[in-house]
């Protein structure tokens, strides 16, 4: 069982002060950073406004956001997991044998489903499915025609285009949407406002970019583009979710982690390292792993990050729509991030 530790006293008031900071310069209209352990209700941190579009509308627990490739671990690593509980294929499988009519001798036939949730897969690492169009073949079929870029398992190398082949694989296992399948679960995890976008616009949901000068910004659309190609649905993107569940989707986890329930032991395995990213950072099935491997943690483009730390019960959540301004979010967002990592690992 895990016994939950408190948080540091200083590291709070930090990111509180950090999250005012970068609303104050521009690099975000607002945001939200939950935070919590397990066993506990979840605390939240605000700032700013939503957007200019929203009026003086501020964001809270049940603001609505495009968390991009949060959707990786909220979807697909997910809907992984408990289909690998149901038996009928492992992580070794192929993925093409979740599928129909893709030939072993595909140059992608021999990529297996924990490959590409480990970013070891070797596909081509650029996702541009608009180079699809007019094409009359099936999508998965065209991503396994291609050849590789690298030997499957040899090292890692994030890939977009992995998940959205698994995102296709798993609807066609299962014989369901794969937006089906995901709200499926979310509802029973208690996450009642996590959908697959788009959404309605309002002031609870906030903006992202502008893509034309002039133009009307991206408002309930998922803000990547190759997610909006597929209509919104896609494994590696296109969910948009609150502060409040992404809150109560690590709840549920670390609950299950310390209870050694089923997903807990999903959450256990993802986090054994399967490639180096960097020194002190590690891939493990979909998370990246940091603290000799005991904090789990991942990123959205659109400026949404998500921290687990199994062993002491804690989470933390960052909800940003960073992307408004159109600026490079992984320098402009680095010191919160550093932050939050920082208070995540740090003992009391």
């Amino acid at each position: 069982m895990t016994l939950t530790m408190p948080w540091q006293p200083n590291a709070l008031a930090d990111l509180s002060e950090c999250l005012d900071l970068i609303t104050a310069d521009g690099t975000v209209p607002g945001g939200v950073i939950a935070h919590g352990t397990f066993d506990s209700e979840p605390s939240y941190l605000t700032s700013g406004i939503v957007a200019p579009e929203c009026g003086d509308a501020r964001p809270s627990p049940d603001t609505v956001y495009d968390v991009a490739s949060l959707t990786k671990v909220l979807a697909t690593w997910l809907l992984v997991g408990t289909s690998l509980m149901g038996g009928g294929f492992t992580l070794d499988t192929p993925v093409r044998e979740l599928l129909t009519g893709i030939p072993a001798e595909a140059p992608g036939g021999r990529v297996t489903v924990s490959q590409i949730l480990a970013h070891t897969s070797g596909l081509r690492a650029d996702t541009r499915l608009d180079q699809y169009r007019n094409r009359t073949e099936p999508l998965a079929e065209l991503i396994f025609s291609e050849d590789l870029i690298a030997e499957p398992g040899a090292g890692h190398r994030y890939i977009n285009r992995g998940f959205i082949l698994l995102g296709l694989a798993l609807a066609h296992y299962r014989c369901r949407r794969l937006d089906e399948l995901a709200a499926e679960l979310w509802q029973q995890l208690g996450m009642t406002s996590t959908t697959y976008g788009p959404v309605p616009r309002s002031a609870q949901v906030a903006p992202t970019e502008q893509r034309l000068s002039g133009g009307p910004r991206l408002w309930g659309m998922p803000h990547d583009d190759n997610a909006a190609l597929l209509g919104g649905v896609a494994g590696h993107a296109g969910v948009f979710t609150t502060p409040a569940d992404l809150a109560a989707f690590a709840t549920h986890l670390l609950s299950s982690y310390s209870s050694d329930g089923p997903l807990g032991r999903w959450l256990t395995a993802s986090m054994q390292p399967q490639a180096e990213i960097e020194p002190g950072l590690d891939r493990g099935l979909a998370w990246i792993l940091a603290d000799d491997d005991q904090v789990a943690y991942h990123h959205g483009f659109t400026g949404t990050s998500l921290y687990l730390s199994p062993a002491t019960g804690r989470y933390l959540a960052i909800c940003t729509n960073a992307v408004y301004q159109h600026q490079d979010n992984r320098t402009r967002l680095a010191p919160l991030r550093a932050l939050a990592l920082k208070a995540i690992t740090d003992e009391p």
